[in-house]
C-alpha cells in the first residue's frame, strides 16, 4: 500500500510540475486573437486576417512585430482546427493533454479529484487548475485519485501508465521504459488523391491555355494553419468536381519557380485561380477573401470561362456565327445567365467550336420551333458548311460532374462529324492547305481570282470589319455548295464561281466602274461579274446565306439581267 501511495504522490507531483511548466509558455490563443470563447469559425477568420496583416514582418518593423505575427499564426493554427480547439477547451492544449485548462472536471473526462479517507468516512471534490489543496478527515490520513473519464478495469486509480504517457507524449506507452511517439510533424498539408502536385512543367503541359479554371496554392515550410486552408479548398474541389481541379505548388523545393510566378506565400498561406475572364490565355488571380467554401467557392465560379457569347435569339444572324470557319455551338435555356456547364464547355471546347447561348421563355417559342427544338434546355448546332442539327433537348443535369462528361461526349461527336462534313470533295476557292478562305481583291491577284477564263467572279464589297466578318462567313459557307444551272445548262455541265472580297473604303474607283455612285448607301453589296463580257449584277437587299444562295443560282439559271460595266473595272 505504501508503494502504491508513493507512486500516486510521485505521478501527481510529475503532472504538477508538468503543468506549471506548460502555463510558463502556452498562450490562450483565444486572447491573442481577440476573440470570445464562443466564437465562429467566421469570427476567428476575420479577426486572424486583421491581425495578420497589422503584424505582418513585411508591413510592420516594429521590434516584437515577428513574435507577435507568429503567436497570431499559432493560436490561428489552433481555433481554425476543429480537433485542436477542442482539446484547448478541454485540456488547455490543443494536443490533448489531460488535466490542464478550461473545462476539466471530473465528470466531463480530463478533470481530476482527491478523495480524503479516514475513520470510515469519504468525501470526494472536484477541483481544476489552480485549486491543488488538502481536506483533513478523521485520523488525519489523506489519499489522492485521479480520474480521466476512462474505464477503469482492474486498476483502482482509473489510469494506467500507458494513458498518461500516450497523452502526455503523443504516442503510446511500449513498456520496458522505452515511449513511443509519433516524429515531428511535416511541414506540409496532408496529401490528397485530389490534389496534383505542380511544377513548372506540369504548368505549361496542364494548366496554361488548356481551357480548364485551377485552383492553386502554395506551400512552405514557414506557413502556419495549411491544414485548414488544405481541407476548404478540397471541399470547394468536390462541389465542382469536374469543372475545377487543384494543385499545390511546393514552394520550398521549387522555390525560383514561385517566386518567378509571384506566389511566394512567404508567412500565410495563399489561393490562386486560373482565370479566363481577363484574359483568353488565362492568367493568375489572387483570392483575397475569408478561408470559407461558401466564398471561396463563389470566387471560383465566378472566374469559369466566358467563351460562349450571349445573344438575343431574335436578333442573333445564324449566318455570321460561322467565325474562322468554326462549327457552331447555340445553347437554349430559361437561365438569365450563362450556366455554369456551358462556361466550362466553352473553356474545354474553345479551339473547336464557336460558342453562343440565349435565354427563351418557352419551349413553344416560335423562334425555338423554327430550330426544331421541342424541349429545354437544349443544344443545336451548325456544321461548318452549314448544316443544321439539333444535338439534345429536355438535358437533364444530375450533377455538375456526369453533365460535363455526358456533353463532351456530345461535343466530341459532333466535332467528328463535321471532320467528316469537311472532307468531303471542296470547292475550288479552298487553298492548297484545306482552309476555305475568301481571298481579299487586289491588282496583285485579280487576274488569278477573278480571271476573264472564270465565268462568274462573285464579289462581296465591304465598308466596315462588321460587314466583312459577315460576308466572308456566307461566303465560306455557300462556296462548299454546289450550284449548278437547272433548266438551261447543257447535261453534265457545271457552271464554275469564284468568291471574293473588296474593301469598298480602299477601292472607291472599282465600285465606280459598276456604279456612278460607288454603291456608297450600302455597308455591303454583293457583284456578279463576268470580266470577259464586261457585265455585271449587283444584289444590294439583307444578305444572308438563303438569300446570297437564290442568287447565284438566279444567276447561273439566266434568271438575271446583267449590265454593262461603266467602264473597266480596275484594283490598286
Amino acid at each position: 500500500m505504501e508503494t502504491r501511495l508513493a507512486s500516486i504522490i510521485f505521478v501527481m507531483a510529475f503532472l504538477f510540475l508538468f503543468r506549471l511548466s506548460l502555463e510558463a509558455k502556452t498562450m490562450d490563443p483565444y486572447k491573442v486573437l481577440g476573440v470570445e470563447r464562443n466564437a465562429s469559425q467566421r469570427e476567428i477568420q476575420k479577426a486572424f486576417h486583421k491581425l495578420s496583416l497589422q503584424y505582418h514582418p513585411d508591413k510592420n518593423n516594429k521590434k516584437g512585430a515577428q513574435q507577435k505575427f507568429e503567436e497570431i499564426n499559432n493560436a490561428y493554427e489552433i481555433l481554425s482546427d476543429e480537433e485542436k480547439r477542442k482539446n484547448f477547451d478541454m485540456y488547455g492544449d490543443e494536443k490533448g493533454a489531460p488535466g490542464f485548462g478550461p473545462g476539466s472536471s471530473g465528470d466531463q473526462g480530463g478533470g481530476y479529484t482527491f478523495f480524503t479517507n479516514g475513520g470510515g468516512r469519504q468525501g470526494q471534490q472536484p477541483f481544476g487548475p489552480g485549486q491543488w489543496q488538502s481536506t483533513g478527515g478523521q485520523g488525519g490520513s489523506q489519499s489522492f485519485s485521479f480520474s480521466f473519464g476512462g474505464p477503469s478495469g482492474s486498476n483502482p486509480f482509473g489510469f494506467g501508465a500507458e494513458d498518461i504517457f500516450s497523452n502526455l507524449f503523443g504516442g503510446g506507452f511500449q513498456g520496458k521504459g522505452s515511449f513511443g511517439g509519433h516524429s515531428k510533424a511535416q511541414s506540409g498539408p496532408k496529401s490528397s488523391s485530389s490534389i496534383k502536385v505542380i511544377n513548372k512543367k506540369s504548368l505549361k503541359k496542364e494548366i496554361v491555355d488548356q481551357g480548364m479554371t485551377w485552383l492553386l496554392f502554395p506551400t512552405a515550410s514557414s506557413l502556419k494553419g495549411l491544414d485548414h486552408v488544405q481541407s476548404t479548398i478540397e471541399e470547394v474541389a468536390n462541389s465542382l468536381q469536374g469543372a475545377l481541379k487543384v494543385g499545390r505548388i511546393d514552394c520550398d523545393s521549387e522555390s525560383s519557380f514561385c517566386k518567378d510566378l509571384g506566389i511566394y506565400p512567404h508567412r500565410t498561406p495563399r489561393i490562386f485561380v486560373y482565370s479566363y475572364i481577363k484574359s483568353s490565355e488565362g492568367s493568375l488571380v489572387e483570392y483575397s477573401g475569408d478561408i470559407a467554401v461558401k466564398s471561396l467557392k463563389s470566387f471560383c465560379q465566378e472566374h469559369f470561362p466566358r467563351f460562349s457569347q450571349r445573344v438575343n435569339l431574335k436578333q442573333f444572324d445564324f449566318s455570321s456565327s460561322n467565325r474562322g470557319g468554326l462549327p457552331t455551338l447555340m445553347l437554349l435555356s430559361t437561365k438569365k445567365e450563362t450556366p455554369v456547364i456551358w462556361r466550362v464547355l466553352s473553356g474545354l471546347f474553345r479551339k473547336q467550336f464557336n460558342f453562343y447561348d440565349a435565354e427563351v421563355t418557352y419551349a413553344s417559342d416560335p423562334s425555338i420551333k423554327k430550330l426544331g427544338v421541342d424541349a429545354l434546355p437544349a443544344i443545336v448546332g451548325w456544321l461548318s458548311n452549314g448544316e443544321r442539327h439539333v444535338l439534345r433537348t429536355g438535358i437533364n443535369v444530375k450533377d455538375l460532374k456526369s453533365a460535363i462528361d455526358d456533353l463532351s461526349n456530345l461535343l466530341n461527336g459532333f466535332e467528328k462529324k463535321n471532320r467528316k462534313a469537311a472532307s468531303r470533295p471542296a470547292s475550288r476557292t479552298q487553298s492548297d492547305s484545306g482552309e476555305n478562305q475568301i481571298p481579299l481583291l487586289a491588282g496583285s491577284n485579280f487576274d488569278s481570282v477573278c480571271g476573264e477564263k472564270t465565268p462568274v467572279c462573285v464579289i462581296g464589297a465591304f465598308r466596315s470589319s462588321k460587314a466583312r466578318n459577315k460576308l466572308e462567313s456566307i461566303l465560306n459557307m455557300v462556296s462548299q455548295k454546289t450550284l449548278s444551272r437547272r433548266q438551261n445548262s447543257t447535261p453534265g455541265s457545271k457552271e464554275t464561281v469564284s468568291y471574293a472580297l473588296v474593301d469598298a473604303t480602299k477601292q472607291v474607283s472599282f465600285l465606280n466602274a459598276f456604279d456612278s455612285a460607288g454603291f456608297k448607301s450600302s455597308d455591303k453589296i454583293l457583284i456578279a461579274y463576268k470580266r470577259r463580257k464586261g457585265k455585271f449584277a449587283a444584289y444590294l437587299d439583307e444578305i444572308t446565306e438563303e438569300e446570297v444562295e437564290k442568287f447565284i443560282g438566279s444567276v447561273l439559271n439566266g434568271d438575271v439581267t446583267f449590265t454593262k460595266t461603266h467602264q473597266k473595272p480596275i484594283l490598286k
